[in-house]
């Protein structure tokens, strides 16, 4: 786990201003996701949209992440 600490506290060192916003956005629609307490029928569109901004968020986070997780798993 202290691995894992630490390679973030690097990752966001690094990190922009444009990634943060990235993060908030990913955070702010998994969040929506769990909590989505509409009727069914509005239900499946906020839902849809939510994944979809999840998705388009996560996914560049996660590719920019990654290298940082190969370099500390070589210096482990």
């Amino acid at each position: 786990m202290k691995r894992l600490f630490k390679v973030a506290d690097r990752y966001a060192k690094e990190s922009s201003w444009q990634d943060y916003a990235l993060l908030k956005i990913c955070l702010f629609s998994a969040g929506i996701m769990a909590g989505a307490a509409l009727p069914a029928r509005c239900k499946k569109p906020v839902v849809y949209s939510a994944m979809g901004a999840f998705v388009a968020t996560y996914v560049p986070l996660m590719l920019k992440f990654l290298p940082y997780l190969e370099e500390g798993r070589k210096d482990a």
